[in-house]
């Protein structure tokens, strides 16, 4: 069983190629969560997967919150493991996860970063890459997913998280403001170029996105992936003044 979270699609491509290798079954986080889905029977030999991306060098709090309402029924050390997708580095992110999965009592047998096309885009500084840098991230994913799963496939007991420099900083300090002051969905509006398609809506992974008027409208309930920024055909969606010239991305499968 693969427990899943994704905004832009890359942690969705990796859920499924790991899926079906491992031929597990995928489970999407948000629609577990609005379900109320807290309890999974498990196999004896079943392995159970979180994949996720990494949101300032952490899991994306809508992750850890899963964690701490789910119940594994039938958990007797059956092999562990997570996948995150990282536009550059981890942080603490082995850390942090291993701790909230220690604490619910499972053990968390491995852990692996696959490198992928940047997303974010509401500081300054932080952009989309470019193209040329998005194809290469892309192409080497491949590779380095088919040994991930070589490894799960083999069970074996291995981290290989790519922390990056002053990991400490970015994950205790960096991650909680911006988990404070930078979840909010206040600032996202649409200009005039919105033509009311519902990509918005459509691609919220918590529903948090409806049209009134033609036009989307927030709700409180934001996780920050910014699919909404980055699937609009007419780049109408904009956040304060923080997105303006930047990019899109959006995983292509």
């Amino acid at each position: 069983m693969i427990f899943y979270f994704s905004g832009t699609g890359n942690s969705k491509w990796i859920a499924n190629q790991l899926s079906k290798v491992q031929k597990e079954d995928l489970v999407f986080i948000p629609d577990a969560l609005r379900d109320g889905t807290s309890e999974f029977c498990l196999r004896e030999d079943e392995k159970v997967g979180f994949v996720f991306p990494i949101y300032s060098w952490a899991p994306p709090a809508i992750v850890l919150r899963f964690i701490q309402k789910l119940s594994l029924k039938g958990y007797n050390g059956q092999y562990l493991f997570f996948v995150c997708s990282c536009g550059d580095d981890t942080g603490l992110t082995q850390k942090v996860l291993t701790k909230a999965l220690k604490y619910k009592g499972w053990e968390c047998h491995a852990g692996f970063s696959v490198t992928m096309p940047n997303n974010y885009v509401l500081l300054p500084g932080f952009d989309v890459d470019n193209k040329e840098l998005e194809r290469k991230k892309l192409a080497e994913s491949i590779p380095n997913l088919k040994r991930i799963n070589t490894l799960i496939s083999r069970k074996e007991c291995v981290f290989s998280c790519y922390e990056g420099s002053i990991p400490f900083i970015k994950t205790r300090i960096i991650n909680p403001l911006f988990n404070c002051f930078q979840m909010s969905p206040e600032n996202f509006y649409a200009t005039n170029a919105c033509v009311g398609c519902k990509c918005c809506e459509k691609s919220c992974p918590v529903k948090n996105i409806t049209i009134v008027e033609g036009k989307p409208v927030w709700g409180k309930d934001c996780t920050s992936c910014l699919a909404c920024y980055h699937v609009c055909p007419r780049q109408a969606v904009q956040y304060g003044k923080r997105t303006k010239g930047k990019g899109q991305y959006f995983n292509p499968d």
